[in-house]
């Protein structure tokens, strides 16, 4: 369900971007809670094909800002 993906993206984002998964959140946008370069977030796109078994195409990415985008997106998709 919905709380479980929220729940899953989380922790593994912020495992992997070393941030509290407190900082996350619907509204809040990925590059700057993340602090994204445009290295790391080919990284981040590559971490959520490979933990969610989806494709992102790189146009879609642009769309994707907000965390609760992802969760959207992840809902549609994976």
């Amino acid at each position: 369900d919905r709380n479980e993906l929220i729940e899953k993206v989380n922790t593994v984002l912020a495992e992997e971007f070393e941030v509290e998964v407190s900082e996350i959140s619907d509204e809040k946008n990925i590059k700057t809670t993340l602090n994204l370069d445009s290295l790391s977030l080919v990284d981040l796109v590559a971490l959520i094909e490979e933990e969610f078994s989806v494709k992102i195409a790189g146009d879609r990415m642009k769309e994707i800002q907000t965390f609760g985008d992802l969760y959207k997106f992840l809902s549609e998709n994976a």
